[in-house]
C-alpha cells in the first residue's frame, strides 16, 4: 500500500530544518557549547604551561608556541572556514569542524613529544576554524527575530567572553587534580555530544553557491605565521637576528600578496565590501586590538601567579574567578544596555575600564601581591571586556547581507584570534627585551631568587605598559572612527 505525499502520516521537513523540530533553547545550548569549547582551548593550557614545559621540555620562550600554534591556525583558516560553511552548509561544516577538533584533542592528550603536541594544537585550530564561523551564522538563522537574536547574542557573548577566564580556572583544576593531559581530554566528551545533538536541534540556513578562495587563505596564513614567528624569534634572540628579519620579510610579502589576491578574487575570503561600513570597520579593528591585550594578560598573569607568587595551578586558576564573574554579568546585561544607549557609549566605557586595569598592572612591583596589584585590574578588565565584545559583535553582524554572513562572522573571529596571536608574540618580545636590559643592572645585594623575581616582575610590567598603549589606540578608534549608529537602526544590506 502506498502513501500519497499529501497523507497526514507523512511528515516533511523544510530543507535544513532540525530533525527534532524548532527547539531554539537547545539549539542555542549546542551552539554556545561549541563556542565555549573553542574559546576555552585558547586559554585552558595557559595554567598547564609550566607542567607541559617540564613534561615535554619546551624552552622558556618556545612554550608560547603551545598557545600560538592553536590561535594562529584558527585565525589563519577562519576566513576559508567561513566560506566553506557558506558553500557546503554551515551546520554540516560546523559538525565536521567539531569532529576534527575532538580527534585532535584526543591526540594532544596522548602526545609524548613537544612536536606531537604542537601538531595536535594545529589540528585543533583547523577544526575550530571550520566550526567557529558557523556559530554566529547559526544564531542568526535560529533566531530570526531581532529581540530574540540580541538576547541570544548576549548569552553567546557572555559565555564566549568569560570562556577565556573559565578556561584558566578549569585548566588549574584539571592540572592540579590530575595531569596537564586532561586539558586536552576534557574536549572529547563535549565534542562527541555536540556532533550528535547538532543535526537534531540546530536549523541550517540555505547554502550559497561559490568558490573557495584557497590562495587567499594560504597567503594570509603564511603571512601571519611568519609575522608571529618573527616576533617570537626576536624574543629569543634580538632585533638583529637574520632569521627574524627574514621572517618579517616573508610576512610583509605574503600579506601584501593576500591583499592583491582579495582584490582580484571573484569570491574572496575577506570581501572588501565588509569594510566599507565605517562602524563595522572600526569594530573589526577593535576585535584585533582588545583580544591582543586580553590574551597577553592571561599569559603574563599566569606566569606571575605561578612563578612569581608560588601559586599552585588551581590557585592560579581561581585567581581569575572575579574577572570571570564581572565579565559574565556585564556581557549578560549588555543587550539591554545596547537597546537603551547604543553601542558607542558601552564600548567607550568598557575601553576606559580596560585602560585603567592595564595601566594599573604596568605598575607591578617586587613587593606586591595578588590582593594589592592584581585583583583590582582583573575586575576592571573583566567588566570592560564584557561591555565591549557584545556591541562589537552586533555592530559587525546586524546589517550584513545573507550572502556574507559566514564571511563576516569568520572575519570577526579571525580578528580575535590573529589579535590574540600577535598580542602574545609582541608582548612576549617586549618582555624579553625588558628582561635582557634589566639583567645588565642587577639589584645590589639581591639573592639569585630575588633577582629572578625582579626580572620577571619588571618584564611583565613593561609588557603591560605596551598593552596599555594598545588599549589607548582602541579607545581612539572608537572615539573618532565609530559613528555610533545603534545596531537596531542598521537595517540595510550592504
Amino acid at each position: 500500500m502506498s502513501v500519497s505525499p499529501s497523507s497526514p502520516s507523512v511528515t516533511t521537513r523544510p530543507p535544513g530544518a532540525a530533525r527534532r523540530g524548532d527547539r531554539p533553547g537547545i539549539a542555542l545550548a549546542v551552539i554556545v557549547a561549541c563556542q565555549l569549547m573553542i574559546v576555552l582551548d585558547g586559554t585552558i593550557v595557559n595554567i598547564a604551561l609550566p607542567d607541559i614545559q617540564r613534561g615535554l621540555e619546551f624552552s622558556e620562550t618556545g612554550k608560547a608556541w603551545i598557545i600560538t600554534a592553536y590561535t594562529l591556525t584558527f585565525g589563519g583558516l577562519l576566513l576559508l572556514g567561513g566560506r566553506i560553511g557558506d558553500v557546503l552548509g554551515r551546520r554540516h561544516v560546523f559538525v565536521a569542524g567539531i569532529a576534527v577538533f575532538t580527534v585532535a584533542s584526543l591526540l594532544g592528550g596522548l602526545a609524548t613529544t613537544g612536536e606531537l603536541l604542537l601538531a595536535a594544537r594545529v589540528g585543533q585550530g583547523a577544526g575550530a576554524a571550520l566550526a567557529g564561523p558557523s556559530t554566529l551564522a547559526l544564531i542568526v538563522t535560529n533566531f530570526p527575530e531581532e529581540a530574540e537574536r540580541n538576547k541570544a547574542m548576549g548569552i553567546y557573548s557572555a559565555i564566549a567572553g568569560s570562556g577565556l577566564v573559565i578556561g584558566l580556572i578549569l585548566g588549574g583544576a584539571l592540572t592540579s587534580g590530575g595531569s596537564w593531559r586532561w586539558v586536552m581530554f576534557i574536549n572529547v566528551p563535549i565534542g562527541v555530544a555536540i556532533v550528535l545533538l547538532a543535526p537534531l536541534f540546530v536549523n541550517e540556513p540555505p547554502r550559497h553557491s561559490g568558490r573557495f578562495d584557497v590562495a587567499g587563505a594560504v597567503t594570509s596564513t603564511v603571512g601571519m605565521v611568519a609575522l608571529v614567528y618573527g616576533f617570537t624569534r626576536v624574543a629569543e634572540k634580538d632585533w638583529g637576528d637574520r632569521v627574524a628579519l627574514g621572517s618579517f620579510a616573508v610576512a610583509v610579502a605574503a600579506l601584501a600578496l593576500f591583499l592583491v589576491v582579495e582584490a582580484r578574487a571573484k569570491q574572496p575570503v575577506m570581501p572588501y565590501r565588509l569594510l566599507r561600513d565605517r562602524d563595522r570597520a572600526a569594530a573589526y579593528l577593535n576585535m584585533l586590538l582588545l583580544p591582543a591585550t586580553l590574551m597577553g594578560l592571561f599569559f603574563f598573569i599566569t606566569q606571575l601567579l605561578q612563578t612569581g607568587y608560588g601559586y599552585s595551578a588551581i590557585e592560579a586558576g581561581l585567581a581569575f574567578l572575579p574577572m570571570a564573574v564581572l565579565q559574565i554579568v556585564t556581557a549578560r546585561n549588555s543587550a539591554a544596555l545596547l537597546a537603551k544607549f547604543g553601542p558607542k557609549p558601552l564600548m567607550l566605557t568598557g575601553a576606559v575600564g580596560v585602560f585603567i586595569g592595564m595601566a594599573w598592572l604596568s605598575r607591578l612591583s617586587d613587593g606586591g601581591g595578588y590582593a594589592t596589584e592584581v585583583l583590582g585590574p582583573l575586575i576592571l578588565v573583566g567588566a570592560g571586556m564584557g561591555l565591549c565584545f557584545m556591541p562589537m559583535s552586533v555592530t559587525i553582524l546586524s546589517s550584513v547581507s545573507p550572502r556574507d554572513s559566514g564571511a563576516a562572522s569568520g572575519l570577526l573571529q579571525t580578528m580575535q584570534q590573529v589579535g590574540a596571536s600577535l598580542g602574545v608574540a609582541v608582548l612576549v618580545t617586549v618582555y624579553g627585551e625588558a628582561v635582557r636590559d634589566e639583567a645588565k643592572h642587577p639589584v645590589a645585594g639581591a639573592s639569585p631568587q630575588d633577582q629572578a623575581h625582579h626580572l620577571l616582575t619588571h618584564g611583565i610590567a613593561t609588557g603591560f605598559l605596551s598593552a596599555t598603549v594598545i588599549v589607548v589606540i582602541a579607545f581612539l578608534v572608537l572615539l573618532f572612527g565609530f559613528r555610533g549608529t545603534p545596531a537596531a537602526k542598521a537595517k540595510k544590506d550592504d
